[in-house]
């Protein structure tokens, strides 16, 4: 279990490492934005002597890449933060330790087999349009293979997660760690106050 337990820190560091630096991405996308709308705007009214790039379709390609690749590189991170999505209004009523049940089985048998699959299509999806030098078919579009990239290294980033999230769930279930998420646990009084009613009385 030591091994496993170092290859999920392993884990855990690079994916907070990628999911913190690509975060400026999405100031890099916002100035893109704001740049390509301003010159919109102002269309014909900027002097032709300018050595500036107008607006164009690479501009807003660039925007959705920009956009597409915090997506897909972040989610491994959310994950590992506990940040995803999930339904509190239903898990709130269960103890930590039942938690920690349902997401280890749903990690197992929901999201690995989903993120795995979805690596393992997005290869050739992705090989093809590198091979072949895939470019948006709208005018003065960009090439399209590294947004397909960023899709296939999201899902190896988020599967890479997904087994690290097991490891340590497997962890925490036997008491070899402490839980690693403070936010996944519930508030003492609450947790004492769903032990009592699981007991009876």
């Amino acid at each position: 279990m030591a091994g496993l337990l170092g290859l999920s820190r392993l884990i855990d560091r690079i994916n907070r490492f990628i999911g913190k630096q690509v975060s400026w991405l999405i100031l890099v996308a916002v100035l893109v934005s704001a740049y390509n709308a301003t010159v919109r705007f102002l269309g014909n009214g900027l002097p032709a002597y300018l050595p500036i790039p107008r607006a164009s379709n690479s501009l807003l390609e660039l925007q959705w890449y920009l956009y597409g690749t915090v997506f897909m590189l972040a989610s491994a991170y959310t994950l590992q933060r506990n940040e995803h999505i999930r339904i509190d209004i239903v898990s709130g009523f269960f103890s930590k330790r039942t938690r920690d049940w349902v997401d280890l089985f749903c990690h197992v048998f929901f999201l690995l087999p989903f993120v795995t699959l979805l690596t393992w299509l997005s290869w050739p999806w992705f090989r093809r349009s590198f091979l072949s030098g895939e470019i948006s078919a709208n005018a003065s579009g960009l090439i399209i293979w590294p947004a397909k990239f960023m899709v296939l290294a999201g899902f190896v980033l988020l599967a890479a997660q997904a087994l690290s999230e097991i490891v340590k769930r497997i962890a925490v279930l036997r008491g070899l760690i402490d839980e690693p998420n403070p936010q996944h646990a519930l508030p003492p009084t609450v947790e004492a106050a769903i032990k009592m009613e699981e007991k009876g009385p």
